[in-house]
This record gives C-alpha cells, structure tokens and sequence, in this order.
C-alpha cells in the first residue's frame, strides 16, 4: 500500500530526491545472494515491491540503483549485444531513469544530454511534441516508459526520428502486456480511475499491443525485434529478475 501510495501521491520530482536515501541504505539493507543487479553488480537477498493499482510485483526494484525488471532487460541487451559501453556515442536520454544516470555520466565514450519536461537530473527541459534540438544529432536515443503519457506519440516519434543521426539507434520501451494485439487509446478519457482499468495506469493515455513495431515503422524507423530473455540461462533470467518474454524494438534510422 505504502509503494503504490508513493507513486501516485508524491510529486515525481520528489520521489527522484527521496530515492537517493534508499540508494544509500538499501545495498546494506538487502545484503545478500539470492539476486544480482547487472547495473551495480551487487548482490542482495531480495529486491523491493513496485507496482500500482493492487499490481504490486515482488522483487522488482534493485535497492542500490532503483533499477526496475525493464531497466535490468535494457542493461544487459546494451552490454550483451552492443558496443554502448566502449564506442564513442552522442547520447540523448529523454526522461533519464535513476539507475541509468549515474552510470551513463560516468562514462567517457559517451557525450549525453540528459532531457525532460521536469525531472531535476536533465540537463534540458522541453515537451516532447517539439524538441528545441536541430535535426540529425544524436547516434543513440533512449525515451523509455514515456510514450504511453504523451497527446501524440507519433508526433514524438517523428521529433525523435528527426534529432537522430543518420546511421543512429534508439530504443522507446513501453509498458508490454502479453496478448494485447491492438494498441488501445482514447483522448477523450479523462478519469484516472477509467484511465488505470484501461491502460494500466491513472497517468497513461494509451496501452501499446503488438502493432508497435508498426507502429515505429510507419515513422521510417527499421526495427529490430528481440528478446533477450529467451536467450538468457533461465537461472540467470531468474537472479537479474528480468523479463522472460518481454520485447526489446531496436529502431535504426537508415
């Protein structure tokens, strides 16, 4: 209760302050052996509930980076199957997550800007609809979790498709539910009640189905399909606490 009350009630910008507390404390809290968190390399003995709308899923949260199941997906693909972590990158996070901050800021392959409508760890702040960035300046966009809150994805997808690169990559991850077809969304809804029983979340306008990959094309992207989890050791699934069969659309701008 206390987690999904958190979440919905606690300006974000605070819970971005406040989590920094936990990402003191927690590696001592939950000292153990039982899960790995990629990002930080630690051990713990568990990790912590997350979720909203009496979803809350156990051992979600890594205590020392507040790394989420989604997070740890994206971090090993990155380390797995791409040269992000040594290859000389122009990087544009937009709505840049905790657990990938103080990684990537650390990083000296990497230039990044770090972009957000609010959150005090961006460097910039704007809408996504209209980016004040000119065109073709980006080798890797990052923007995940943040399409299913926005008016107009597709005019997102169109201003990310412009800042990036000819040649460049980007990965858009967004809430995946398993036998959803269609992407489901109306406008015109309001209510967060109605909101949360329709897409999840009081916060979210739409929930993507499997047409995303299309729906990532008709921008001009070409995008690659892949899941990680199916490819991973299930005992290595398992202590990551990642997705089994969760999607990663890697889109390149050719």
């Amino acid at each position: 209760f206390m987690i999904e009350f958190a979440l919905k009630y606690i300006p974000r910008t605070w819970l971005i302050r406040l989590s920094s507390i936990m990402r003191l404390v927690g590696p001592i809290i939950y000292s153990g052996n039982k899960f790995t968190d990629p990002i930080d390399g630690r051990n713990y003995r568990k990790f912590l509930p997350y979720g909203y709308a009496g979803r809350i899923r156990k051992n979600a949260m890594g205590p020392g980076t507040n790394s989420l199941e989604r997070h740890r997906l994206l971090y090993l693909y990155l380390k797995i199957e791409t040269n992000f972590f040594s290859e000389k990158l122009k990087l544009l996070h937009i709505a840049p997550e905790q657990c990938f901050y103080f990684k990537f800021k650390k990083l000296h392959n990497l230039d990044v800007t770090f972009a957000d409508i609010e959150s005090p760890l961006a460097d910039l702040h704007f809408d996504l609809h209209e980016i004040p960035i000119d065109n073709n300046q980006y080798d890797v966009v990052f923007c995940n979790h943040v399409l299913e809150h926005v008016d107009n994805d597709i005019t997102c997808l169109k201003e990310i498709y412009r800042v990036m690169k000819k040649g460049g990559w980007g990965i858009f991850q967004v809430p995946f539910v398993s036998g959803v077809k269609k992407t489901r969304e109306d406008p015109s809804i309001k209510d967060p009640i109605e909101r949360e029983r329709l897409f999840l979340q009081y916060d979210h306008v739409r929930l993507y189905g499997e047409d995303y990959q299309e729906r990532l094309e008709s921008i001009g992207f070409r995008v690659k399909c892949t899941i990680l989890g199916q490819k991973l050791p299930k005992k290595e699934v398992l202590r990551f606490a990642i997705p089994k069969n969760e999607p990663l659309y890697i889109c390149f701008k050719d």
